[in-house]
């Protein structure tokens, strides 16, 4: 039952376990679809009852009484994914998808013998949409209780995967007009394997956030960028101040990151770190 990733195409895997056609089973089996975008569960037609993404696990539903010793899963390159064998009496099998996984359209396989006995597509393909943003010192109510650091320098940004495939976070970045960003003038992590997100339940800095298809969180930067330090990329003066600033997250499951620009003003001081932030989208 190991995940096995062969070079051969989509019709070798086929027919590597069953020796029926696509043209025969044209009118006794139905492709499902990934459904309306945040559904994470898909009800085909023939031996299959439903697909459902649980956490970052594909689990597979046969119908009662199906006749299939195995399900085969193939990557949208015609590869294999990986091999379930299905016990007696049981109707369910699951693949581990992880958070490394190809998106696009997978295929699922039942066989019996040598013979393919239904097929079905599943896309899996995560949606990540940045639903807002804030600073710890504006929004204190969205930040996390306790001792060990002030969240007043740190921002918190809500995120929701509206796709069909579940995705990771795996570093949270700021460009641009920020007091401390990731880059020059700043904490410099952007070109490392520093995710830059704060975990307040392990008050460490964690590698990754995990978001399944349908669901939402919440995550913390770790890194203050919105501190103001001597010498830094933003400190405060005698006249207002005003800038954009860009929130970048990268994923596991995407080489372009997803981002988002905002516009930021800073209020006059005579201190250095002692003006006041105004943070609003971009327009």
């Amino acid at each position: 039952m190991t995940d096995t990733t062969p070079s051969i195409d989509r019709r070798s895997a086929l027919q590597a376990f069953g020796s029926l056609t696509l043209a025969a089973l044209a009118g006794c089996t139905g492709n499902g679809d990934s459904g309306p975008s945040g559904s994470s569960t898909v009800t085909p037609a023939g031996p299959f009852a439903s697909l459902d993404v649980q956490g970052t696990t594909l689990v597979v539903e046969l119908e009662s009484g199906a006749d299939a010793e195995h399900v085969n899963l193939v990557k949208p390159n015609g590869s294999l994914f990986g091999t379930r064998d299905v016990a007696q009496g049981a109707s369910r099998v699951s693949f581990d998808l992880g958070t490394t996984y190809t998106p696009g359209e997978y295929e699922l396989v039942a066989v019996t013998g040598d013979q393919t006995i239904g097929t079905t597509t599943r896309t899996l393909q995560p949606d990540l949409q940045i639903l807002e943003m804030g600073i710890g010192r504006n929004q204190p109510e969205q930040m996390w209780n306790g001792p060990e650091r002030s969240p007043q320098t740190q921002a918190f940004v809500t995120i929701e995967n509206r796709g069909s495939g579940p995705t990771a976070v795996t570093q949270l970045l700021f460009f641009g007009k920020v007091p401390y960003p990731s880059g020059e003038n700043g904490t410099q992590y952007a070109e490392t394997d520093i995710s830059g997100i704060y975990d307040p339940e392990s008050n460490t800095e964690i590698e990754q956030v995990v978001v399944p298809p349908g669901g939402s969180k919440t995550i913390y930067s770790s890194r203050m960028p919105f501190a103001f330090i001597r010498g830094g990329n933003v400190v405060c003066q005698d006249q207002p101040q005003s800038g954009t600033f860009e929130l970048v997250l990268e994923t596991s499951t995407s080489n372009t990151a997803l981002s988002k620009r905002y516009d930021i003003r800073y209020s006059a001081s005579e201190e250095f770190n002692d003006c006041s932030i105004e943070v609003g989208e971009d327009s």
